[in-house]
């Protein structure tokens, strides 16, 4: 195997990014593991109550400013901002590979993306445009105009360290406003790069603050009177009853955006080697750790007889049991690899009690992930292989709660309208796809399904920048959502004038 180009070499000393400044923090450190190879590859400070109010502080005095400055002004720090992320294209996709674990493939996807947020928020000076209209009544006018708030917080999540964040970070900034940032302490190397490039890009100190930590930062945030708005995306226990519930109390605006439990339909009439190839994708990419991953596969027999149904049935799960189980395991740093391990060994215990707790309900494990081989000679704390379900209903656990991790459950529906049924009693609404060549089957998918993202022969419904990020349910908690138009409302407020002169 040739040799792997790791941008990192020696355990890293993190700090925080406060007022421009690197400072030291007073708190605990935590490692920062590479999950493939299990070395250490940073310490990161969990910072202290006073280090978060003195980056919402830095905040709040460079807010006026800040503010003032022309649109046109903040776009050009995102498009240098956006040159330098370009710039350090391969050596920020090598970064969440190592911190996370996840392939190379993956990781430029994600800086892609990522990328793709900074772009889209250069075009400030058209989309913080207000409107106008005059001689609303004889002589007087009136229009809209769209101003920033302040100080914003952002909770970034582990499974995305780098693309995540910003998903708000540009467009808050680009609004007028200034951010303190906590990464998460699991993988917090790309967001500290992004910094790095944010200041080399000429956004000025006070602005754009990252403060490494855990619960005593979230709780500084959610306290803290200047904070105007908090965006967190996460699980759904925490974002329901922690984030959006305290958030509602302070009188904070929010975007919570949390798990999902995601089905994908195959339909009778759908091209079955282009619909496996794509649930490989959404169905282990990211080793199952995503929100809009597909977790349980319901192959459709709309207008099939029950015989014909089982050898529907039987050839779609054949051909995708067939296609996980040459998945090649490893180190995401080598390009043949498919998927790499999960984030630590607690996030496989998790995994490994699902698969056991669905062989104790009564599904059959068909394709067991407990037992993989790897490409290489590495670790096998965190690794665990693609695994297949059938026999699963939606009585188990395995069937209605979210694994983040890559396993399968295999079902089958009689007809469009059952299967429809089965994604809502999920209390998850995040995403759905369905694989067919039916006009009619895919609009009534679409205008039934209540899920925030929709996927017609797509496997992970994944909107571009331009585009909010949606969802419905459980999967997501507040009014304006992340991404696109959206965020511009979100990170915004309508002051409306009436206006006559004498």
């Amino acid at each position: 195997m040739a040799v792997l180009k790791e941008p990192i070499e020696e355990a890293l000393q993190l700090r925080n990014y406060i007022d421009g400044e690197w400072v030291e923090s007073e708190g605990e450190t935590k490692e920062v593991v590479n999950p493939a190879t299990g070395k250490v590859i940073a310490e990161v400070p969990i910072s202290t109550k006073d280090e978060i109010e003195e980056a919402v502080e830095a905040a709040k005095e460079a807010y006026p400013d800040w503010r003032r400055t022309p649109p046109l002004a903040r776009a050009r720090c995102l498009f240098r901002l956006k040159e330098l992320l370009e710039e350090n294209f391969e050596e920020l996709s090598r970064i969440q590979t190592m911190e996370h674990g996840k392939t190379i493939d993956e990781s430029r996807g994600e800086t892609r993306r990522g990328i793709e947020m900074v772009e889209v928020a250069t075009g400030i000076p058209s989309l913080m445009m207000g409107c106008n209209l005059e001689d609303i009544a004889s002589g007087i006018d009136e229009y809209l105009i769209r101003q920033p708030l302040g100080v914003f917080g952002i909770i970034g999540p582990f499974n995305f360290p780098f693309m995540v964040p910003l998903w708000f970070a540009p467009f808050a900034v680009a609004t007028g406003n200034c951010i303190v940032l906590k990464p998460s302490s699991e993988d917090p190397l790309s967001q500290i790069k992004i910094v790095e490039l944010a200041e080399e890009a000429g956004i000025p100190p006070g602005v754009w603050n990252l403060v490494n930590g855990g619960r005593t930062v979230v709780s500084g945030m959610l306290d803290h009177p200047d904070i105007k708005g908090i965006c967190f995306v996460g699980s759904t226990p925490v974002g329901r009853d922690v984030i959006y519930r305290r958030c509602g109390e302070t009188g904070k605006r929010v975007i919570v955006m949390c798990g999902a439990k995601n089905f994908a339909l195959v339909m009778p009439d759908a091209d079955l080697e282009s619909t496996i190839a794509a649930c490989m994708t959404s169905f282990y990419g990211n080793t199952g750790q995503r929100c809009l991953a597909n977790a349980n596969l319901v192959v459709v027999g709309e207008g099939l007889s029950e015989q014909e149904l089982e050898a529907f049935y039987k050839k779609v799960v054949d051909a995708f049991v067939a296609s996980a189980s040459k998945i090649r395991m490893g180190y995401g740093l080598d390009d043949t690899v498919h998927m790499g391990p999960l984030r630590d060994e607690g996030k496989k215990e998790n995994v490994l009690q699902y698969v056991e707790k669905g062989i104790e309900e009564g599904a059959t494990l068909t394709l067991d992930g407990r037992q993989f081989e790897l490409v290489e000679d590495l670790p096998e704390a965190c690794f665990v292989g693609p695994t297949v379900f059938e026999d699963v209903t939606l009585d188990m656990a395995i069937a209605k709660e979210e694994i983040f991790g890559p396993v399968a459950c295999m079902m089958k529906a009689t007809s469009l309208d059952e299967a429809i049924g089965m994604i809502h009693q999920i209390p998850f609404g995040n995403a759905a796809s369905i694989f067919t060549g039916s006009g009619k089957w895919a609009r009534e998918f679409q205008y039934r399904v209540e899920c925030g993202n929709i996927g017609i022969n797509v496997g992970i419904a994944a909107p571009m920048a331009f585009f909010p990020f949606s969802g419905m349910k459980d999967s997501f908690f507040g009014t304006l959502h992340g991404q696109g138009p959206e965020a511009i409302r979100f990170f915004t407020e309508s002051k409306v004038v009436i206006q006559r002169w004498f």
